[in-house]
């Protein structure tokens, strides 16, 4: 049997933990440099706040409903994550956190659980007791039919936060029942595209592709669709290691706080996603072989202007001062003088694994794992950014904008709450 234990509304939830004068109002939480509503607490929802929608265009609408607006607080919200996912990582003999507000469960030794939705309660009373975060979970006997569970706990009727898919002795199906209120995109593995297609051929819901022949789907839109087929009928083709293989490219993109036309600044700021990448890179057990290094203006400017360049390392390397480095001999060609930049990135685009590395005799490792793994620990004890490499100094001008950012209650001292009694 597979479990996915995840929060409802994240986010949102997060600011209310140690905010007890908002948790009885919708909050919403915005992207980065506050742009768009990413997510809606279920009070929120109920007075038809959009996710998605820019900040501007619903503005006065939220203040008009007295809506509480907050900026992503990444470090709470991390923080957070990690103490549900110690909670949850108890309730199973095999855990993989999917995302920061997912986790798979495979109970492999778990055989004496006579009922499943009992269990998914204590869970979610568990999660509940020690993080104050509310938890849908789902169990099915396939990670895709977990996954259709999870979203029956949380969003279909008739739940009370715990569903389980299940043909039962008697004739009755919860598959059926469940996949058939589901709709396409609903189904993990579906997006928009394929959905559409798909309902070209008259299928409608969960459950119409459920009854599709495999190898039909498979001949049509591919082996991906086959799994899926299967998957929904308890047949498991995902192995439990496919849905936490490495990722084939890391990137750190983000657009600025204010408009940046400074050479020294936007170096800066290219040193420092390069930076992020690095350490993103070596916690995978990686090396990068391809650095994509780009910065663009705003695509609504009259001029608009973007430039990307591909700096290739002679044998892959997960060294910061090295990747770091490459951005000063390709930062020439990507600068522009006059042009006011919006955004900029780098990207590792091609990755090898650290244990498989193919040597070059005729050329020196550019690695230093015992000196990386010194600047980890250090900036793993005191937070990111305790240790930096010079150029990536940190600078108001490109620096995220947050206007309505929360206290970090959990990782400043400053910030921790007090309680006066």
């Amino acid at each position: 049997m597979f479990g996915l234990v995840d929060a409802v509304s994240f986010y949102a939830r997060c600011e209310k933990v140690f905010d007890p004068s908002i948790r009885h109002k919708p909050v919403v939480v915005l992207t980065n440099n506050d742009g768009c509503v990413c997510a809606v607490c279920p009070l929120a929802r109920e007075l038809g706040v959009p996710k998605f929608i820019p900040y501007f265009k619903i503005k006065h609408f939220l203040e008009k409903h007295n809506v509480v607006v907050r900026s992503s607080n990444y470090e709470l919200y991390a923080d957070l994550s990690e103490r549900m996912m110690n909670v949850i990582a108890r309730y199973s003999d095999n855990h993989y956190v999917y995302s920061i507000d997912e986790s798979f469960l495979h109970f492999k030794n778990f055989s004496c659980i006579d009922d499943w939705h009992q269990y998914g309660h204590v869970i979610r009373k568990a999660v509940w007791r020690e993080t104050r975060l509310p938890v849908g979970v789902g169990f099915g006997a396939t990670l895709t039919l977990a996954k259709a569970a999870n979203h029956a706990s949380k969003k279909l009727p008739g739940f009370d936060g715990v569903a389980v898919i299940e043909d039962s002795s008697d004739g009755t199906s919860s598959r059926k029942d469940i996949l058939t209120c589901m709709s396409l995109t609903d189904i993990w593995g579906v997006g928009n595209k394929l959905g559409k297609k798909l309902s070209q051929l008259g299928i409608k819901n969960g459950w119409d592709l459920a009854n599709q022949s495999p190898k039909a789907m498979r001949s049509q839109f591919g082996v991906t669709v086959e799994r899926t087929v299967n998957e929904l009928n308890g047949i498991p083709c995902l192995k439990w290691d496919e849905i936490g293989q490495d990722k084939q490219e890391i990137f750190s993109t983000r657009s600025f706080g204010q408009r940046v036309t400074d050479e020294h600044v936007l170096k800066a700021a290219l040193a420092s996603h390069a930076s992020i990448v690095a350490t993103k890179v070596r916690k995978q057990g990686s090396l990068i072989k391809r650095l994509v290094i780009f910065a663009s203006s705003s695509p609504h400017d009259d001029n608009y202007y973007k430039k990307s360049f591909i700096y290739e390392f002679p044998i892959a390397t997960d060294n910061t001062l090295k990747i770091v480095g490459a951005i000063s001999y390709v930062f020439d060609n990507i600068y522009r003088q006059g042009v006011s930049f919006y955004r900029c990135g780098v990207g590792g685009v091609e990755l090898e694994n650290s244990q498989f590395q193919q040597q070059d005799m005729f050329t020196l490792s550019l690695n230093n794992p015992p000196l990386m793994k010194c600047y980890d620990q250090i900036n793993y004890r005191y937070g990111r950014g305790a240790v930096e490499v010079a150029v990536a100094e940190k600078s108001d001008k490109w620096a995220m904008r947050r206007n309505f950012l929360s206290p970090s209650y959990t990782s400043k001292w400053s910030d921790i709450p007090k309680i006066i009694c």
